[in-house]
This record gives C-alpha cells, sequence and structure tokens, in this order.
C-alpha cells in the first residue's frame, strides 16, 4: 500500500468529506482520498470535480470546522475563542464571538451525530481494525454505507441509536485541527460576513 494512505493510523486508511443536512442525511460524500491529505486538499478536489462537483448553494454556506479555511460558501468558526458545547456547560456565552462560535457549534454537530449514527449502523466503519479491502473497495463501501443511511433515516431513523449518539458526543472531548491562516480576499468578504452574524 501506498505510503501517503497512511495516516495517524499505523495501517492505511481514507479520508471522507461528507456534507449533511439537519435530517441527519447526507448531501453530500466523497470518499477515497488517502488519509493522510489535508481537509483543505480534499475539499478543493470536492468543489473542482467534473463529474460530482460539491455545489455551494448562492448566497448559502456550510458550516465547517477549524480544519478548513474561511471562504466564501465555508464558515468557520472564529479562532482563539471557546467552541465545544462541553465548553459552555459551566459558564455561558460572553461574547458576541462566543455566542457565535456556541450556535455555530450547535448546529455543525449533525454531521458528527450523522457520522455516528452511521458507524454504529455499519460497525466495520467505526471498528479501528485495519481494512482487508482494497482502498477503491473501501472507498465503494462508504458510499454504499452513506446510501443505505439516507434510506433508513427516512424510513426508520432509530431514534434510540441517535440518541446513543448523542450521549457519547455529548461526553466526548473531541476536538478538531488547528486553525488555517487566511488572507485572501475571498476570506475577509466571509469574515465580514461572520462578524455581521455575530453582532446580530
Amino acid at each position: 500500500m501506498v505510503q501517503r494512505y497512511r495516516g495517524r493510523k499505523q495501517y492505511p486508511t481514507i479520508n471522507v468529506l461528507a456534507a449533511c443536512g439537519f435530517d441527519l442525511k447526507f448531501t453530500y460524500v466523497l470518499s477515497g482520498w488517502e488519509g493522510s491529505a489535508s481537509d483543505s486538499r480534499v475539499l478543493n478536489s470536492a468543489l473542482e470535480n467534473r463529474i460530482d462537483r460539491l455545489e455551494v448553494p448562492n448566497g448559502k454556506y456550510y458550516l465547517v470546522d477549524s480544519g478548513y479555511q474561511l471562504r466564501r460558501g465555508f464558515l468557520t468558526p472564529y479562532r482563539k475563542t471557546r467552541y465545544h458545547l462541553k465548553e459552555y456547560g459551566v459558564l455561558a456565552p460572553q461574547n458576541a464571538r462566543e455566542i457565535f462560535n456556541h450556535r455555530h457549534s450547535s448546529l455543525r454537530n449533525a454531521i458528527e451525530r450523522a457520522f455516528g449514527v452511521l458507524k454504529k449502523r455499519f460497525a466495520m466503519l467505526g471498528s479501528g481494525n485495519e481494512p482487508f479491502y482494497s482502498v477503491r473497495t473501501q472507498a465503494d463501501i462508504v458510499l454504499a454505507a452513506c446510501i443505505l443511511h439516507n434510506y433508513l433515516m427516512g424510513v426508520d431513523p432509530d431514534r434510540e441509536l441517535i440518541e446513543e449518539v448523542d450521549r457519547e458526543l455529548l461526553s466526548s472531548n473531541e476536538s478538531y485541527g488547528g486553525y488555517l491562516s487566511n488572507s485572501t480576499s475571498e476570506s475577509r468578504e466571509m469574515e465580514e460576513f461572520r462578524d455581521s452574524l455575530a453582532n446580530a
């Protein structure tokens, strides 16, 4: 196996970029990038893909974590400001930026919940064991699981499973990657937009 598929784990892994709605159904999935690929590199691939491009509806944006750059269509949290829901358990938000980050985290939590339910339904996706399928087959398994997940969320959401995932997310100390620097006019435009949302 090529070295680039070895991410933080000692065996080959793949990177999955996904978007979901608040109903926990996936609206976009790109599977198959090597595990060592950066989030921004995978996102750029999704935006440039001619066959299955990630489209950002005009005037809309995706909430993304700190592993991505602030850019048109992708709204990140504020840097060096409390973010995770668990951090607000004792002390409520104290200013506009903290309120923004708290609400951002609350809304963006949908993707964590969607992946949590997906991994519970299809245990092989979250087992942590070294895969014995080819990278292409692994990517196809992820896509098939996401399709089945969306179907099941429509006919049998399994509220107990969702509540179990919610409890696990609430008790976890999950942290996200470091913040990327932003210096483009696109990022400045989104900074102004983010500030206007926070101040509102």
